[in-house]
């Protein structure tokens, strides 16, 4: 393996953005209007999505279009353009060492690094209740996530922070924290420290919920968006809901419903989570005391 060496003490303002989902393209905006030239966008090959499957660009790929900045799927174009660093943001794609040797490139990722390096840090630190997270500006290294640092900044993870939430609000701080940096210049790097943690890519299997888990457990599910249980054999989503104390659900059942205050509440292995919205298959969104109404679920029902 090659050592890539980090950029240092340079005040780049010719680059090369490399980005692919919608949440890289606002860096990309704000680096656009700040007066960074960026001669060149690389993002991923064009997808079939929607009806009719027809190919459609990255939303980092039609934002650079509209904005008049030539785009590639090649990764080598970027060698040819003069930059003086490459900028990547949740580009999705590993990049060769000779281009890291050529280009000095530097990645905004989304989580307090060493922990969480990988796909999904966003979901990680929710799934396993940390009580923060953050942003580092990092120079991009042979492996994934493991380079020097050039800047960081952390914010807090409330129980009711959603993924949705978190995603948008560490766009945004990391927006400004990759103008800021690259305006005042790439100052000298420092090494992680600490344990490293890998964040595995969200699976189908991390949102279905187990109702033998703890109330806790799987809330921090359902705050990733899309868990789902299964009701009277059909899948039944949770979209929000809340942990409440108190010993009026201790005798329920796991998946069992009842309702504590008016509320429609459900047991688990340890806890009660009272439902606030929730999804039937083939039905929109709504209340859970709207849809329990109507269900009217029985003492020997169960979400399982």
């Amino acid at each position: 393996m090659v050592d890539i060496i980090p950029a240092a003490n340079i005040s780049p303002r010719r680059l090369v953005y490399m980005g692919t989902p919608q949440m890289a393209v606002p860096p990309l905006l704000a680096l656009h209007a700040a007066g960074f030239d960026i001669p060149l966008v690389v993002s991923r090959a064009d997808k079939r999505r929607g009806r009719g499957s027809t190919l459609q660009p990255s939303p980092v790929k039609a934002a650079a279009l509209e904005l008049g900045i030539p785009v590639t799927t090649d990764v080598e174009d970027a060698l040819g353009v003069d930059a003086e660093l490459g900028v990547v943001v949740a580009f999705g794609e590993w990049l060769k060492p000779h281009v890291l040797q050529q280009l000095p490139m530097i990645n905004l990722h989304f989580s307090l690094l060493p922990r969480w390096r990988g796909a999904a840090p966003v979901e990680r630190a929710i799934l396993e209740g940390d009580a923060e997270t953050g942003v580092c500006i990092i120079a991009l290294a042979e492996e994934f996530d493991t380079g020097h640092i050039y800047a960081e900044q952390a914010t807090p993870i409330t129980s009711e922070t959603t993924a949705d939430d978190l995603r948008h609000h560490l766009v945004d701080i990391g927006t400004t924290l990759l103008v800021d940096t690259l305006e005042q210049g790439l100052g000298e790097p420092w090494p992680q420290v600490g344990e490293a943690t890998y964040a595995h890519k969200i699976k189908a299997d991390d949102y279905r919920l187990d109702m033998s888990r703890p109330a806790v457990a799987l809330l921090r599910q359902i705050r990733l968006g899309r868990a789902w249980a299964e009701f009277r054999g059909s899948r039944f989503r949770i979209w929000d809901a809340v942990v409440i104390d108190g010993p009026d659900g201790a005798a329920l059942a796991r998946g069992q419903f009842d309702v504590i205050e008016g509320n429609t509440v459900v047991g688990t292995g340890d806890g009660v989570l009272q439902l606030i919205e929730v999804q039937p298959e083939g039905k929109a969104r709504m209340a859970a005391d709207a849809w329990r109404n109507g269900a009217q679920p029985t003492a020997d029902d169960r979400l399982t």
